[in-house]
């Protein structure tokens, strides 16, 4: 069972979504505005969004960017939208899902579980020994309160972002293959590259470096990416 919030203006849909939720067993609550569910997700706690696009007040998508600016909540956009280039916009910035309507309930609760199940693994995994501060030359990265820093400025990095360079300072100077990335990072059996590429090319201007002169972020043509301190300039 989970507590869901369901971010949709059109009355039909949203009393079906949470009919069914109910039957469910999940306890719902249901708003038809983007600022609504701004107020409801900054009070209350919840499991999971459900966040259409079309809402009447602000477009879903600005409504994902300023719920992530205050909660990591995972949210699963269902509308009606399907043009693969925002699917792969709104999962870069931090969608954690998406469904295109007409959907099953059975299609719903299956990916409401599997986000669940993500959700519930990062969240075992914060507990463990792996919260310590890890530490790459002059990165400090605290998995557990979010926080990284470069030679102790703090960084401020998207939440993608983050979970990105957490990843590999865990394993550092070990070449990660770009399935590995999308697999734990973005939970995604496959995907697009160009999602990793971008947002390593984000990472490294707030690293200070370009891809033609890494200090930090190497990547390895076809294989994969690693995270190493720079390098010693020889006397």
């Amino acid at each position: 069972m989970a507590s869901v919030l369901v971010v949709e203006d059109d009355q039909f849909v949203r009393s079906a979504l949470i009919r069914h939720l109910t039957e469910a067993s999940h306890t719902v609550r249901s708003v038809g505005t983007a600022l609504e569910a701004l107020r409801e997700v900054a009070h209350l706690r919840f499991d999971v969004v459900i966040l259409d696009l079309g809402l009447p007040d602000l477009d879903g998508a600005e409504a994902l960017k300023m719920l992530r600016g205050i909660t990591d909540v995972p949210v699963i956009i269902a509308t009606a939208r399907d043009d693969e280039a925002e699917i792969v916009r709104l999962l870069n910035e931090g969608a954690d899902d998406y469904l295109t309507k007409p959907f099953s309930v059975e299609h719903l609760s299956a990916r409401i579980a599997a986000v669940l199940r993500r959700a519930r693994a990062a969240g075992s995994a914060g507990e463990l020994p792996y919260s310590t501060v890890l530490r790459v030359g002059g990165l400090a990265i605290d998995p557990l309160r979010r926080q990284a820093e470069l030679d102790a400025r703090p960084l401020d990095l998207t939440r993608r972002e983050f979970d990105l360079l957490a990843y590999l300072a865990g394993r550092p100077g070990v070449v990660v293959p770009r399935r590995e990335l999308l697999a734990e990072v973005w939970q995604q059996a496959y995907g697009d590259d160009q999602t990793i590429d971008v947002h390593l090319s984000w990472l490294r201007r707030k690293l200070g470096e370009t891809a033609a002169k890494p200090r930090y972020l190497h990547t390895l043509r076809g294989v994969g990416v690693k995270l190493e301190p720079p390098q010693e300039p020889r006397p």
